[in-house]
This record gives C-alpha cells, sequence and structure tokens, in this order.
C-alpha cells in the first residue's frame, strides 16, 4: 500500500519508513509537522496514513485534528494514530466521523513488526484497531450512565476486542471461547444495541461506535 507518515520526531519518523519499506510497502512521503500532512495526502492520495498526536505547529494536539480533517477531506484514505498520548476529543470525533478505515495505537505497545502491519493492513482495507488503553480511557467518562448496561460482561469482553480489530477467530483464541459461542454473544451484542442486519451497514463498526459515543 501506498502510506505518508506524520511525526515531528526525525528518528521515528526514518524508523516507520525503515519497517514499513521491510514490510514491502511504498512510502510516498515523510512529514513532520500537520500542514505538511495535509498537503502531502492532497498530493499523493495515499492508502493510509501514519500520525502522531503531538507536532508543529504548537506540538499539543495537531496532529490528530489534521487526522480528523484527512478523513473528512479524503475518506479513501485510512489513518493510523501513533501515539504516545490517548488524546480524548479529537480521538472520539476521528472514531465517530470515520465509519472505519481508523486506528489509534499506542507506540510503547508496538514493538512488532508483523502486528503493526496487521493494523495496517486491518485500517487500509475498512476495519478499526484500536488500543485497548484508548477504548478504556474514552469509556471511563461515561460510565456513570451506560446504555450498554443490558450486555452481559463476556459481551463488553467480545466488544472490547471487535474495537481492537480482532477477527471472531482472534476473539475465541483470546477468550477461550469456541467460534459458535462468539458468534452468539456477537449476535446478542448486535441486538441489544438494535443493530439490525441492513444492506449499507457495517454493524461491528456500529457496535464499537455505540460503546465509543456511549454517555
Amino acid at each position: 500500500m501506498r502510506v505518508v507518515i506524520a511525526d515531528d520526531s526525525a528518528l521515528i519518523r526514518e524508523g516507520l519508513k525503515r519497517l514499513l519499506l521491510e514490510a514491502g510497502h511504498e512510502v510516498v512521503a515523510v512529514v513532520p509537522d500537520a500542514p505538511s500532512l495535509l498537503a502531502a495526502v492532497a498530493s499523493h492520495s495515499p492508502d493510509l496514513a501514519v500520525v502522531d498526536v503531538r507536532m508543529p505547529p504548537t506540538n499539543t494536539d495537531d496532529g490528530l485534528r489534521a487526522a480528523v480533517e484527512v478523513r473528512r477531506l479524503h475518506p479513501g484514505c485510512g489513518v493510523l494514530v501513533l501515539s504516545q498520548y490517548v488524546e480524548l476529543s479529537y480521538a472520539e470525533e476521528l472514531l465517530a466521523a470515520s465509519g472505519g478505515s481508523v486506528g489509534y495505537l499506542l507506540k510503547d505497545r508496538v514493538n512488532d513488526l508483523d502486528k503493526l502491519d496487521h493494523s495496517l493492513q486491518t485500517v487500509a482495507a475498512g476495519g478499526t484497531v484500536l488500543d485497548h488503553e484508548v477504548v478504556e480511557q474514552l469509556l471511563a467518562r461515561r460510565r456513570q450512565a451506560d446504555p450498554l448496561a443490558a450486555l452481559s460482561a463476556r459481551e463488553r469482553d467480545v466488544l472490547r476486542l471487535m474495537g481492537e480489530g480482532r477477527s471472531n477467530n482472534g476473539i475465541a483464541e483470546e477468550l477461550l471461547l469456541s467460534a459458535g459461542s462468539v458468534e452468539k454473544y456477537i449476535s446478542g451484542v448486535f441486538t441489544k444495541l438494535g443493530l439490525l442486519p441492513t444492506a449499507g451497514d457495517h454493524r461491528r463498526v456500529l457496535a464499537v461506535l455505540a460503546w465509543l459515543q456511549a454517555t
């Protein structure tokens, strides 16, 4: 796939570039700040942008705000936020607005090239990949009034792993369940969230977004 890398650290930019090239991807641009990210995506039309949260010009949340803009202006470009921080407000906006093709991982957990490449492939293919710490921090703000109270503890576990981009087989392996049991739990989640099957809806993404958006 064709990738743009945006990070204010030259060491991280070059390290990511080397890793992605080794994985067989084409790195079409490597940029150090948010305005350059927007320009590079507009110029190169990549399949995916790998973006840090805190970049110039203000070194606060410029990268994440630029990622939201990328998804708004270039919906064909997936976005994988790769950061040391969880920035809750814009993370929620990015996830809520995307409908897929988005990921948010913490840098200190990405220590395996195969896992990183799997995350890239998932996002580029329209999936959603979330670090469990991102999920936990987003959900911590909403637990006092939880519309998902009808979900059992196991259904919540299944939904959390769906949010991390796990397949049914991956969920079954993580929770030591059969594939059939996982399918039943997912069906229960869909039913309790009112996500009836329709031709145009991706119910897995909608279920995760319903969880993240709960107030």
